[in-house]
């Protein structure tokens, strides 16, 4: 693609990186065939590359309006796009720099601003949004059907963390919002992870990766929240720990991205390199212990496992295209003994998305009904995942169990 940037941006380093990306493109349209708003809406401007010569007009100094903006958030950031592209145009991070000047050069009306500040002061902050959740669960009862299908119900089912007794050690991301929404995800990781004989351990003071933030185009503010995870994670690292762990695939997206963003920063450049190399999801450090978890299955294991649950699985955007880990969450629950059903345009987003879901809400429920009747279409006994965000979101649509698959790997290396 052809590239003339504006004076304001063309020397600078995000001007230098959205060049090198936009040169990528080469028009070939792969993109809108898995992009689920195209699907969706038909609009050129609601694909990716549609989207791409909006910010490249943009970063050219033509005139940005609202229409503009609107195409811009409406995108779901799923990077379903780049796991199609044949010339690797990398469209997360180049919709990240256009949003952010978007965001300065158009404003919204009074009420989106509230309500994105609302989303960036709770969200993060589990000691605001821990308190009103359970506000929420208490009245749930009275609450009109589709706003109580957005409160989950008490999820916690076994807390229980074993004190760290091995030599091997890891780091985990407790998070923001998912130790009130499912507290047990992370002691259920803790304890499949003791019997393979790692001690999981966390790290108290880190807590939001800084995702939210990121993607409400407050980039700056979000800095904040990774410089403190590093803070906190760095003496672990120091002392031995191996990885940083990660139960929620749209924190491991952010944090592996930690060594890019704040690649200009002097003090924490090389820590957050550092940090992005240790940061794994958990499906890959069980894949690699796969021999160590098939001993011990068979040893817990049935003779009747064959006939064990049917699930369906949903590979959240983030694990299978952000991360770009497919096929390990599979293979896992398939050597546990459980039976996966076949699941139809899995590459396609639940439509949860961080704030997508609230701030984009017609189109998240559409995209949330087409997931809901994929992943039942095959008849599960029980649905899993592997994001917080997409957990609740896909719970608030079917009468169906959803849990995430840790859990379910938890469950059955104690049977």
């Amino acid at each position: 693609m052809k590239t003339n940037l504006a004076e304001f941006i063309r020397n600078t380093p995000e001007g230098q990186e959205a060049n090198s990306i936009l040169r990528a493109c080469v028009h070939c349209g792969f993109c809108t065939a898995t992009c689920p708003t195209y699907q969706l809406l038909g609009d050129e401007l609601d694909g990716p590359r549609g989207r791409i010569y909006l910010i490249k007009e943009l970063l050219e100094g033509h005139t940005v309006t609202a229409k503009t903006q609107l195409h811009l958030d409406r995108c779901l950031t799923c990077r379903a796009c780049e796991t199609t592209c044949p010339s690797g145009v990398q469209y997360g991070r180049l919709v990240d720099i256009g949003r952010n000047i978007v965001e300065k050069r158009v404003g919204r009306p009074l009420n989106e601003l509230l309500k994105r500040a609302a989303l960036r002061a709770v969200i993060p902050t589990p000691a605001l949004f821990g308190p009103l959740f359970r506000v929420g669960q208490f009245f749930r009862p009275l609450l009109p059907g589709a706003l109580k299908r957005k409160v989950p119900k008490a999820a916690a089912r076994d807390t229980v963390w074993p004190e760290p007794r091995h030599a091997r050690r890891m780091l985990v991301l407790d998070g923001c919002v998912q130790p009130s929404l499912a507290p047990d995800i992370n002691s259920a990781t803790a304890r499949a992870l003791d019997r393979l004989g790692i001690s999981l351990i966390k790290a108290e003071s880190a807590g939001c990766c800084g995702a939210v933030t990121f993607h409400l185009n407050r980039q700056e503010d979000a800095l904040h929240y990774m410089r403190r995870n590093i803070d906190a994670w760095w003496p672990h690292i120091e002392a031995g720990a191996e990885m940083v762990v990660m139960t929620a695939s749209g924190c491991g997206t952010m944090v592996k991205e930690y060594g890019h963003v704040l690649a200009r920063d002097p003090a924490y450049a090389e820590k957050a390199k550092r940090i992005s190399e240790l940061t794994k999801d958990i499906s890959e450090i069980i894949a690699d212990e796969k021999e160590k978890l098939e001993e011990v299955l068979s040893s817990r294991l049935a003779p009747h496992a064959s006939r064990l649950t049917r699930i369906a699985f949903h590979s959240p955007c983030s694990l299978q295209h952000g991360l770009q880990i497919r096929g390990k969450v599979e293979d896992l629950l398939t050597a546990a003994g459980f039976e996966l059903t076949s699941v139809p345009d899995s590459h396609l987003c639940c439509g949860s998305a961080g704030t997508y879901s609230i701030l984009q809400r017609e189109l998240s429920q559409k995209l949330l009904k087409n997931k809901i009747k994929a992943l039942e279409s095959g008849t599960p006994a029980l649905l899993a995942t592997a994001n917080i965000g997409c957990l609740t979101h896909i719970q608030s649509g079917t009468t169906l169990p959803v849990r995430h698959w840790i859990e379910l790997l938890d469950e059955r290396l104690k049977n």
